[in-house]
């Protein structure tokens, strides 16, 4: 039994499904209020629970091998304290296997991005906790992009913000759901920290010109500099300190480049004997184009 958190998330879903496709017992970790049809109608068991009440964390790991933490937020109760309360339980319940989807560049100590921060300190807990773990740090999800691809559709136009040379390697979300599932049973993905990108790196101007070949349109990019967005940002802690402080995940995203080198990407296709899906293959196959 597999236990997935963020289970209604564009990586949590797929992973669920591509559990289900392999006739494998899972567990969904869903709020009240999200949307788990989907999950229910593949055959998973839906457990209906707060990630922030431990209690409901406790009941949730009870029974299950394998967890996988998929779900994500800006909010500290999620993304630091419930994941390690999870990390507490799985132990205690007898867990083999803990994967822990965190993020690419975690490690290079952006002091104003909460997300990093959080995942760092989740990830160092992980690896002393004595759990058999795989901890995963994928560069930016493709999934995320196709609602801006849609956008594209209608309109035509792409918002770049900061240096449009700026390099990536997006991964495919479904390939990452394949890492992560394969991860607790592959001894060399075991106690291991593996860096995960897509099939090219690219420069983030590129983004728009894949979306105008897939629809037979010239992109128009608007492209403000960086310091229009730090200019908002200051204006947004005028009014809502908070609110300025949970923008510092994204200015790290927008200010820094997240992408794997050919070593790193040679290494996952041949672990998990793979060959990584490229950006364009994946838009084109959920876009229907």
């Amino acid at each position: 039994m597999y236990l997935v958190t963020g289970a209604t998330g564009g990586l949590g879903r797929r992973i669920v499904r591509l559990l289900r496709e392999r006739e494998l017992s899972v567990r969904s970790l869903v709020r009240l209020m999200s949307n788990y049809a989907e999950l229910e109608h593949r055959g998973s068991e839906v457990f209906i629970g707060d990630l922030s009440r431990e209690r409901d964390v406790q009941k949730a790991v009870q029974g299950v091998q394998y967890v996988i933490s998929a779900h994500g937020g800006e909010a500290e109760a999620i993304n630091y304290r419930a994941n390690i309360d999870l990390i507490d339980h799985a132990k205690a319940a007898g867990v083999a296997h803990f994967v822990f989807i965190s993020v690419l560049g975690v490690d290079r100590g952006y002091e104003d991005a909460p997300v990093f921060k959080a995942k760092r300190e989740v990830e160092k807990y992980l690896q002393t906790s004595g759990l058999n773990y795989t901890i995963l740090r994928p560069s930016g999800f493709a999934s995320n992009l196709l609602p801006l691809a849609e956008q594209f559709r209608r309109t035509g136009i792409y918002l770049l913000i900061g240096d449009p040379q700026s390099r990536t390697s997006i991964v495919s979300t479904d390939d990452l759901a394949k890492i992560a599932i394969e991860s607790v049973s592959l001894e060399a993905a075991r106690n291991q920290i593996l860096s995960v990108g897509g099939a090219e790196i690219l420069q983030r101007q590129e983004i728009p010109r894949i979306f105008g070949r897939i629809f037979n349109r010239e992109p128009t990019i608007i492209n403000p500099p960086l310091l229009a967005f730090d200019a908002t940002r200051s204006l947004v802690g005028l009014l809502n300190p908070k609110g300025q402080e949970s923008l510092g995940t994204l200015r790290a995203l927008l200010a820094n480049e997240f992408f794997c080198t050919p070593a790193e990407t040679e290494r996952i296709e041949s672990l998990f004997n793979l060959k990584l899906e490229t950006l364009e293959s994946f838009l084109r196959r959920y876009l229907s184009v």
